[in-house]
């Protein structure tokens, strides 16, 4: 059976993806299927940066706000659901078009990942209790150390969600995540994927970054995030998104709200660097330079790489 060619756009935050997400499905009769790990939920959509109906221009978007803030979207549901849409673009002839900067969402869709059918909420939940507890980061990421030390390595102890979810996939499946990485990189994926990833300069970067801050604050980020305190408390998907625990510290009154915009913005300038790096380590992206350039002109570079990609690699007829 041929497998489906998927581009995929991708980046650090704030880096124009969506812009050149819609660009690319304009000229290739296309469909946006969203890799945010933070667009899956509702009510979050300034915090998530979602795009808006304006800056989709009329092409179909999916995966965005499919969740409730209160419930926990795993990859595997993540790519169970993000795989269903994608076989319903191409049953309508389009183009289906994967586009966001969670890397773990992507590798799940483009990857043959294994992820564990089982769950246990109570020791998900433990886990994330201890990363709160003083000194709990530290104490986790040296429980992974003992049990797998290389992905230790390759995670820093501030990546909770990270350093738990390589705890939990040993401890359901008797199975480290190097190990499943091992395999499954021996098997082939679902689709023929080619990655592009927008580059810049880090200062320019670091701009956008702010000024987006600053047009979510415009856009009224401090009512939604007093609307999720107000709705959902404390929850594990609420808490994860940059910019919720912020606010939040500011709306009760634990630090300024100065200080909390400039907290957002360093945190969303550290998760810039996080993804970068993520990037880099996959052998399968092709930067394209982004600064100083039109998303229309960008699309149009990553249309034609694309197509000539897609044909090289087409089975012979």
């Amino acid at each position: 059976m041929e497998r489906p060619f998927l581009p995929v756009i991708t980046g650090p935050t704030a880096s124009g993806k969506t812009a050149c997400a819609v660009e690319f499905c304009l000229l290739a009769n296309g469909e946006v299927v969203s890799a945010d790990s933070m667009q899956v939920y509702r009510g979050m959509e300034i915090l998530s940066a979602t795009p808006t109906k304006s800056e989709m221009r009329g092409v179909p978007h999916h995966m965005l706000g499919v969740f409730s803030p209160n419930e926990r979207c795993t990859a595997a549901e993540y790519r169970d659901r993000a795989n269903r849409a994608i076989a319903e673009i191409l049953q309508r002839s389009k183009q289906p078009l994967l586009c966001g900067g969670t890397g773990l969402y992507i590798d799940a869709v483009t990857r043959p990942m294994r992820f564990s059918e089982k769950s246990d909420e109570t020791m998900h939940a433990e886990l994330l209790a201890l990363a709160d507890e003083p000194g709990g980061r530290s104490r986790l990421h040296e429980m992974l150390e003992k049990i797998d030390p290389e992905s230790a390595a390759r995670l820093h102890e501030n990546d909770v969600r990270r350093v738990v979810r390589a705890i939990e996939i040993y401890r359901l499946t008797g199975k480290t995540q190097t190990e499943q990485s091992r395999e499954d990189a021996q098997r082939e994926g679902d689709y023929c994927e080619t990655i592009f990833a927008l580059e810049w300069n880090r200062e320019a970067l670091y701009e956008r970054i702010s000024r987006r801050v600053d047009e979510m604050l415009e856009r009224g980020l401090i009512n939604e995030v007093r609307a999720l305190v107000r709705e959902n408390g404390d929850s594990p998907t609420a808490v994860q998104a940059i910019g919720y625990k912020e606010i939040a510290a500011a709306l009760e009154g634990r630090t300024s709200i100065n200080q909390a915009i400039a907290d957002v913005k360093q945190a969303t300038r550290n998760y810039a660097k996080r993804q970068m790096t993520w990037l880099r380590r996959d052998a399968r992206t092709i930067w394209i330079p982004a600064e100083g350039r039109p998303a229309s002109e960008i699309a149009k570079e990553i249309y034609e790489k694309w197509r000539i990609i897609a044909e090289q690699n087409a089975p012979a007829k």
